[in-house]
Parts: C-alpha cells; sequence; structure tokens
C-alpha cells in the first residue's frame, strides 16, 4: 500500500500515527471532530482564574521512553521539568504525616533496606511481595495480588494504582500495574523521576506537533466527526463524516483510526473494544503567591490524590471518581480546597477563583474483564489500523500508552505496506 493514510483523531495517539508516517515520507490527513487537538491532553485559557490551565493533571516520569521519543521528533525534549532525582512526596492527609519516597539509582532495589527511604510502617517483606505484580494472570485485581493490609499498599501501591489505572484497586488489573513498575522504578532512580509540563500540555506536546504537521503540508480538518464506514468484506471504501461529507477512499488508500474507545465502537459496531470507562476530576485553585518551582504531592486519606502547583495554579487530581463527578461543582471545590489548604499550609485561606473539570468518561474502566476486551493494530478489514490508550498497548491509558500506540499503529501500517 502506498496511498494516503486517513488519520481520524487529533488526540495524542492520532498525533503521534501522524508525524510518525510523516517522518516515513507518507501522505497524511488527519480528522478531528471537535475544534481543537489533543484530546485529554491539552491547554486552554480558563476566565475564572486568568491562566492557561491543562483540562487534566498528567504525572510523566523520566522512564516513558515512547513520551521523550515524540518529543525528540517534535523538538520539543527540553519543557518537561521536575526534581533533579527521583522523590516522591506524600502527605497523609489524616493526621498530616508526611514522608518522600526516595528510589535508589541500581535495578536491584538496595533503597529499601533504608527506613528513612522507604514507606514509613512498611517493611521489607512487603516490598518483596510486590514482584507477584510480574506474575499476575489476567484475572487478578491490584489488592488481590497485593493484599489490601499494611502501610506499603495503603501509602504507595493503592495510591500509585488509582492513579495510573483510573480504577480502585478492588477492580484494577494487576497485570497493567507491572509494566509501569518495570519501566520506571525497576529501572533505577533515573528511569522514574516526575515529570510535568513546563508551561502546559499544549505547549509540550499539541502545538509542535501540529506545527511539524503544518511543515509538512498537513493540516488537521477540524469540525469531522465520523459517523461510520463504508466497506467491503475486505475493506474501508469510505468515511461518512457528520454534515454528510463523505470521503471515497482510493484503492491504496489506509486509515487509522485513533479516537475514544466510545466513539470507536458507533463507528465500527462490529469491533471488540472495551465497553465501560471511569471518571477523572480535576481541580484548578488561584493561589495568591506563585511558587518559584514546580511541586508534586501524592495525597493519601481524603478525597483528592494527587497535587500539582505551577506558578500560582495548584492542581488536584481524584481519580476513579465517578462518584465524586455527580457532585455539585462548589461543593467538590470546597472539599478539594481545604485539603490543598491543609497540605500547603494555607489553613483558613477562603476558597478563591477555582475551575473544576470533570471528565466523565476520561478512560476506559481498567479491569480485568476490560483489558481482555483490548484490541491489537489491526482489524479485519486490511486497511484499517487502530490506535488510542484503550487499544492493546500493555500499558494503563496513560500519556505514555497513547504516543506508543500511535507509533505501534504507523509502524504496522508501513510494514504492511512493504510486505509482499
Amino acid at each position: 500500500m502506498s496511498g494516503k493514510i486517513h488519520v481520524i483523531g487529533a488526540g495524542l495517539s492520532g498525533l503521534s500515527a501522524a508525524v510518525w508516517l510523516l517522518k516515513a515520507g507518507r501522505s497524511v490527513a488527519v480528522y478531528e471532530a471537535a475544534g481543537h487537538a489533543g484530546g485529554r491532553c491539552r491547554s486552554y485559557f480558563d476566565e475564572n482564574l486568568g491562566r492557561l490551565i491543562d483540562n487534566g493533571n498528567h504525572l510523566i516520569l523520566s522512564g516513558n521512553r515512547a513520551v521523550y521519543q515524540f518529543m525528540d521528533a517534535i523538538g520539543t525534549e527540553d519543557r518537561l521539568c521536575g526534581p533533579e532525582r527521583a522523590e516522591f512526596e506524600f502527605v497523609d492527609l489524616r493526621d498530616g504525616a508526611r514522608w518522600t519516597v526516595r528510589p535508589g539509582a541500581g535495578r536491584v532495589p538496595w533503597w529499601i533496606l533504608f527506613k528513612d527511604r522507604r514507606v514509613p510502617g512498611s517493611r521489607l517483606i512487603d516490598y518483596i511481595r510486590a514482584l507477584g505484580l510480574a506474575w499476575a494472570n489476567g484475572e487478578e485485581t491490584v489488592s488481590g495480588c497485593l493484599g489490601k493490609q499494611g502501610a506499603l499498599f495503603e501509602k504507595f501501591w493503592e495510591p500509585l494504582a488509582v492513579s495510573a489505572l483510573n480504577t480502585h484497586a478492588d477492580e484494577a488489573a494487576a497485570s497493567l500495574l507491572w509494566p509501569v513498575v518495570g519501566e520506571t522504578f525497576g529501572r533505577g532512580e533515573a528511569a522514574c523521576r516526575p515529570r510535568i509540563a513546563r508551561k502546559g500540555l499544549s505547549d509540550c506536546f499539541i502545538e509542535p506537533s501540529l506545527n511539524f504537521l503544518a511543515k509538512q503540508s498537513t493540516h488537521v480538518r477540524f469540525g469531522q466527526r465520523l459517523r461510520c464506514f463504508e466497506s467491503t468484506e475486505d475493506k474501508i471504501t469510505a468515511l461518512h463524516f457528520s454534515g454528510d461529507h463523505v470521503i471515497e477512499l482510493d484503492r491504496d488508500d489506509s486509515v487509522i483510526l485513533a479516537v475514544p474507545h466510545g466513539a470507536a465502537i458507533k463507528a465500527a459496531p462490529w469491533m471488540q473494544a472495551p465497553r465501560g470507562s471511569r471518571a477523572i476530576v480535576n481541580g484548578h485553585f488561584l493561589l495568591s503567591q506563585a511558587l518559584d518551582h514546580p511541586r508534586i504531592l501524592g495525597m493519601v486519606g481524603g478525597t483528592c490524590h494527587w497535587l500539582f502547583v505551577r506558578d500560582d495554579v495548584a492542581s488536584v487530581t481524584v481519580s476513579a471518581a465517578d462518584v465524586l463527578a455527580r457532585d455539585d461543582p462548589q461543593e467538590i471545590a470546597t472539599r478539594m480546597w481545604d485539603e490543598i489548604a491543609q497540605v500547603m499550609g494555607l489553613e483558613g485561606a477562603p476558597l478563591p477563583a477555582y475551575r473544576i473539570v470533570k471528565e466523565k468518561r476520561a478512560t476506559f474502566a481498567q479491569t480485568p474483564e476490560e483489558v481482555a476486551r483490548r484490541p491489537g493494530v489491526r482489524t479485519i478489514r486490511p486497511n484499517l489500523f487502530l490506535a488510542g490508550d484503550w487499544t492493546d498497548t500493555g500499558l494503563p491509558a496513560t500519556i505514555e500508552g497513547s504516543l506508543r500506540s500511535g507509533r505501534k499503529a504507523a509502524e504496522t501500517l508501513l510494514a504492511t505496506a512493504t510486505s509482499p
């Protein structure tokens, strides 16, 4: 196949696919249902705060190789920031206890032998038991694999699992947590340094991607919502978009479908894909004074899970937030601000300007049952390929998984095109 490649969806997975295809010299067209690119990974100016904020908070680790490969491709290697060494600061909202997890430099985790570097109250045997994640079968949950008892589970594994898998540990697939650990913490301190976008997700990923596409004379066609495919038994022959816009495909054209799993099912109901989803709620609050360096803090024992502070905006994330997402935004903001004020020493400060962002279908439900429904890149139509954090990347639904899926779709398509 040497025809045009139609990438449907301009989120991270679609942009990743388009970038790698263009770097390979292929002709690409990109379509996006919304009026902007980025999907869940973008920035926008919020009038309540008078600041540029990200629609969701995303923690990146220095061992996320797909992230760094993609940033190298679009020229944004210097747009992440974070501490010089891997340090994960936590606070227990119930009693105010604080601790910092400091992984060691080598692949062998000698650091767990030192009490001052591990989770308070945890025992050496607790860390050894965590190796069970490596052998978790497809039906095991995180809590079923690790056990729900003990300080290490409560103060490290559970918050890590909930944030990485956006699913409560009682139902989250254990098989997805081990790749996170193995590719970052398992490679030593240099691979697990926490990182956030220096100026925002759009500055780091989206705008440079669009600029890269534009330099290759490729522009995203916005407002193009895919309704369905037209196909024969063995090929996609046309794309039907909203507004009765139809694009007929040439014989050698191919399609990469890089939309959320719900939209993919609507366009191709014959496709196997995860069906359930989980919510994420983010809160952004304007501080009276800016910090001189970004701060990342894990929070346990309360409503909020992670606090990100950049300049004079404090943002908190609550994952697996289906219940919280039903509440009134002001009620959510008040609860969040009480916890932010507690951990930042701002007790008594009035509720400042804020923005609550509810993503009710933020990711697919990463339970064993839904993980088993993740499709691969190829489909029953030889010229249709899939990308997205809901496909079978072997990783949770994260930025790393999204970027990896886009590249895999591009590389699979290219390999198909060159095969005899």
